[in-house]
């Protein structure tokens, strides 16, 4: 369904050309569940980034269904069917929650049950929140939430959510993990999440490990989630199987 083909994308710092990622190669198949996971650094956000057309890729080509959408805008790519949750939610003033979640949703879900069911989804009181104001007196947590019950707003062909359980209290991120396994379940879109929760990866149907820009591994949950975990006792990472890299 989307397919990315050897990406490259180099940024400037002040020690001068940064290689960030390092001739990526993915195929992600409609309707599966894919968790991008590895070391702070290696070039997930970046990737996610590339897919949802906030960043160009340096090299490269992009192809969904088909078509390649290397150039495509951001806008073109959400009429295409691809949504994306940014790590840290955007603020709108001047706008309620309700009219962001109208906004964004597809013409057949622009009800008002349809937004009060998003609100729910991502654990949130549709009475305490579809009239607030999307501004600072929402916590970083709460906007989170709002951003990704947006996303639920919409029949996506491809969901990209980047890091969805940061800020987010113990109970939400209970309920967003419902949220995810019952969006794979109802759902013929692709999801993509980047996470170092367990419990996360644990909802995959695949993990790809992204480190130091590349294409470390990617395989069934069952075959490298093994490889993620360190025992409580103890880093093990380098050692016997556990060669990916430690979640913990």
């Amino acid at each position: 369904m989307l397919e990315l083909k050897n990406i490259t994308y180099a940024a400037q710092d002040e020690k001068g050309k940064n290689d960030i990622l390092n001739g990526i190669n993915l195929t992600l198949e409609r309707g599966r569940f894919y968790v991008i996971t590895g070391p702070n650094g290696g070039g997930k956000s970046t990737l996610a980034k590339i897919i949802m057309g906030i960043l160009q890729p340096t090299s490269g080509e992009i192809w969904l269904e088909g078509k390649n959408i290397t150039d495509a805008s951001i806008t073109e790519r959400a009429k295409m069917g691809i949504g994306y949750s940014f790590q840290q939610a955007p603020r709108f003033k001047g706008i309620k929650v309700g009219e962001l979640l109208n906004l964004a949703a597809d013409k057949d879900r622009k009800k008002r049950a349809y937004c009060e069911t998003a609100l729910r989804q991502v654990g949130l009181c549709t009475q305490d929140y579809i009239n607030r104001d999307v501004d600072a007196s929402l916590s970083g947590g709460e906007l989170k939430r709002i951003e990704i019950a947006t996303l639920l707003n919409r029949k996506l062909k491809l969901a990209v959510f980047d890091e969805p359980e940061a800020g987010i209290d113990l109970w939400s991120f209970a309920k967003l993990t419902e949220t995810f396994s019952a969006l794979h379940k109802d759902s013929d879109g692709t999801i993509v999440i980047i996470s170092h929760q367990e419990r996360i990866l644990e909802l995959a149907d695949e993990i790809i490990m992204i480190r130091e820009g590349v294409v470390a591994a990617q395989d069934a949950k069952e075959k490298i989630l093994p490889g993620l975990l360190c025992s409580p006792e103890g880093c093990e990472l380098g050692k016997g199987e556990k060669k990916y890299a430690c979640i913990r």
